[in-house]
């Protein structure tokens, strides 16, 4: 055993030497994997779980637009109608997505494949936009990640992330597609723990009332900590991946991006730990929040989600026009 875990090592150091200089092997963008969802929410461990063999180029969230230059005319959470082609958007997009996005200390900081066949892309900036990526390149397989946002909030809290609201509000497009109804009670928000359970709203809302379950698998990460194998079982049949031992050793390792007190090196309760700094006036607040985008049904006061409650809070009415509807998973 020892020996095998050195020979794992010695590789890792291996391919880390030379991903300086590599060559993506394929360029077709159905070459790639897309793996969305919001900050804090684990995309980093899924990450970790998908290439759990070194296999694929992992490239770390290219639509950053201060990070990225060819990502410089998106928005830090840009929203784009799927039926939107503007060349602006869709030549960038193609260049990350197909693997021609040349060697970057931001997107490559964490890949050590030298020479990839394929490319695991993973941002938690792209959810707004994620019908708009299916609609361009639907051969893409996407992966959604939802984490309960009570959990999310106090992480974002714990690490001082600044939750602006702005962002979303000063979109008139996404304002008029989804937004307008709520708009106003995210306006008098009083506190920063609201705020990030608004962000996480309109990030989880968006994408479930316009993307179709076609090319589209939704992970849900308490589900992922309780039944490992038959999440990873369902996320790797979605993937036409193999599933073996070493992926579930792999699940007990952190990722490079778990903090000195994230509950994987502390040892919490990896599904319910948050109760314990989410006092019961925040968790009420929280559950009428989540009411008023219908995503109530997918996560309330229990840690474990309800992942049927996807489809069913897809139902809602927006004032979107007719050909902005799409149909909910599970359609």
């Amino acid at each position: 055993m020892e020996k095998m875990h050195t020979r794992e090592r010695m590789r890792t150091r291996r391919d880390r030497l030379f991903s300086a200089v590599y060559a993506d092997l394929d360029r077709d963008y159905g070459g790639s994997i897309f793996l969305a969802g919001i900050g804090r929410s684990g995309t980093t461990w899924v990450s970790d779980i998908i290439n759990h063999k070194n296999e694929y180029r992992y490239v770390f969230e290219p639509f950053h637009s201060g990070k990225v230059k060819i990502c410089k005319g998106f928005r830090r959470r840009q929203y784009l109608r799927p039926e939107d082609r503007r060349e602006e958007f869709l030549h960038p997009a193609r260049i990350i997505l197909s693997g021609g996005l040349g060697k970057h200390h931001w997107t490559d900081q964490f890949n050590s494949k030298s020479t990839p066949a394929r490319r695991l892309i993973k941002d938690v900036r792209a959810n707004l936009m994620l019908a708009w990526i299916h609609a361009n390149f639907p051969e893409l397989p996407i992966v959604l990640l939802l984490r309960h946002p009570c959990a999310v909030a106090h992480s974002k809290i714990k690490l001082g992330w600044n939750p602006n609201l702005d962002e979303f509000l000063s979109q008139s497009e996404l304002v008029e597609d989804f937004l307008e109804p709520f708009a106003d009670e995210m306006r008098s928000t009083k506190t920063d723990f609201e705020r990030h359970l608004f962000t996480w709203c309109v990030e989880s809302y968006v994408p479930l009332r316009l993307l179709g379950h076609g090319g589209v698998h939704l992970a849900f990460y308490e589900k992922l900590c309780e039944d490992p194998k038959g999440e990873v079982e369902r996320l790797f049949a979605f993937l036409g991946k193999n599933v073996d031992e070493s992926v579930f050793e792999k699940m007990n390792k952190p990722s490079p991006l778990s903090r000195p007190g994230s509950a994987i090196l502390s040892g919490e309760r990896l599904v319910g730990g948050w109760r314990r700094h989410v006092t019961p006036a925040q968790l009420k607040r929280a559950v009428e929040i989540l009411g008023l985008f219908g995503l109530d049904k997918v996560y309330s006061e229990r840690a474990i989600p309800n992942p049927s409650g996807a489809l069913m809070a897809t139902n809602r009415s927006t004032k979107a026009p007719p050909e902005r509807q799409r149909k909910g998973f599970g359609s």
